[in-house]
């Protein structure tokens, strides 16, 4: 085949007969294909690297779990596992005790159980990406999940407290202290299994952006940033209180094993045990609520934030500052940076962002850098919020 001429930049062969091939001499020609420069290709975008101050801390999205909820996600595992487990037995040993206290012992695990379940499928829930709906994807599943686990206990805990206090007022019960005993001694190892299971240390120092993995460098005043996964903290309280009150039964069987006319000990010890467990909920309630408020994170002040931000060189004024959280640890944070006019500000925007990252281990910033004017002392909408 030899090439015919191009039109338009695009080439077209044809072919050539035997005949076309010889020569004067009888020789015969080689074939060859000669290809005429055709009009060149624009060349396709290389990607950028961005700079260290871009928005996006990570080189790609981090798919599935990170290491510290994986952790979370085996720690809940287990510790339902066991769960569930001790809570069958309990229920035998509190039905042939006829014992109130071990059965509210195991309806207690039975919250356990229940929390942990919706503390798994919120984890799993907090994998999936972000949408067009849900801009800052599912990550807020593991504090309302967290949130449940806490209602779901008091509510457990109300009926058994109002149990208890039926069985104050009338005394037509017989409990089996050796099976009570028995019981108690079981529930008490079993909580301190799971309190083992779940308890967490602090993931390690980083100074990498790692969302719920990250310690930042510096804190507030006095105060900390809480470590480990919200979902397994609640399920470790729960379990807190379900030891002591493990303890209290154990005690209050003891007794009755001894001293069967004081039976009146088994109400007497769901009653005031179960206001202990009510009690140790506070903090994670509080926690939660305050994220769901949008409050601003506990190891993170206003003042000091607002004080990195000012200290950037070429910034004049900050306004519209909001500090907030998607999970204990995940923050987040937005502001309106006013700058001299002399400044540069994709260099304001790089140091801003940096001290944000490092030094309070915000997830995900958000700057808007602007001309300084000076109305902006005088306008109400540009005002730091008064103190609470």
């Amino acid at each position: 085949m030899e090439p015919s001429a191009t039109t338009g930049g695009s080439e077209t062969t044809r072919l050539v007969s035997p005949r076309d091939r010889g020569g004067a001499g009888g020789g015969l020609r080689l074939k060859s294909l000669f290809t005429e420069p055709s009009e060149a290709l624009p060349e396709e975008p290389k990607p950028v690297e961005m700079s260290f101050h871009h928005c996006h801390r990570d080189p790609q999205p981090q798919l599935g779990l990170t290491p510290e909820r994986l952790q979370a996600q085996r720690q809940l595992c287990a510790a339902c596992a066991v769960c569930c487990i001790f809570m069958a037995g309990e229920v035998v040993g509190g039905y042939l005790a006829h014992s109130l206290a071990i059965m509210t012992d195991a309806a207690h695990l039975l919250a356990d159980v229940g929390s942990m379940m919706g503390s798994l499928f919120s984890l799993w829930l907090s994998t999936r990406p972000a949408t067009r709906t849900m801009t800052f994807g599912w990550h807020r599943s593991e504090t309302l999940g967290a949130l449940a686990s806490v209602v779901s206990l008091w509510m457990v805990t109300g009926i058994l407290l109002y149990l208890a206090f039926i069985r104050l007022l009338h005394s037509d019960y017989h409990i089996e202290g050796g099976a009570m005993l028995l019981t108690a001694s079981i529930a008490v190892c079993a909580n301190l299994l799971m309190a083992f299971v779940l308890h967490q240390a602090g993931p390690p120092h980083s100074h990498g952006s790692r969302g719920a993995e990250y310690a930042p460098l510096e804190e507030g005043p006095g105060e900390t940033l809480p470590l480990g996964n919200t979902s397994v903290r609640a399920a470790f309280v729960h379990v807190l209180g379900d030891l002591l009150q493990s303890l209290g039964v154990l005690a209050a069987s003891v007794l009755i094993y001894f001293k069967p006319q004081y039976k009146a000990a088994d109400p007497i010890s769901t009653f005031l045990f179960s206001i202990c467990a009510l009690g140790s909920t506070a903090p994670t309630l509080r926690d939660v609520l305050r994220v769901l408020m949008e409050g601003t994170p506990r190891s993170v002040g206003f003042e000091p934030v607002r004080d990195a931000l000012l200290s950037v060189p070429g910034v004049r004024a900050t306004h519209e500052l909001h500090l907030w959280s998607l999970t204990l640890t995940y923050h987040v944070a937005s502001a309106h940076l006013a700058i001299d006019s002399t400044a540069d500000p994709e260099a304001v925007l790089a140091e801003a962002t940096s001290r944000l990252h490092s030094r309070f281990g915000f997830s995900c910033c958000t700057l808007q850098v602007e001309q300084y004017q000076p109305e902006m002392a005088q306008c109400l909408r540009c005002r730091e919020p008064p103190q609470a």
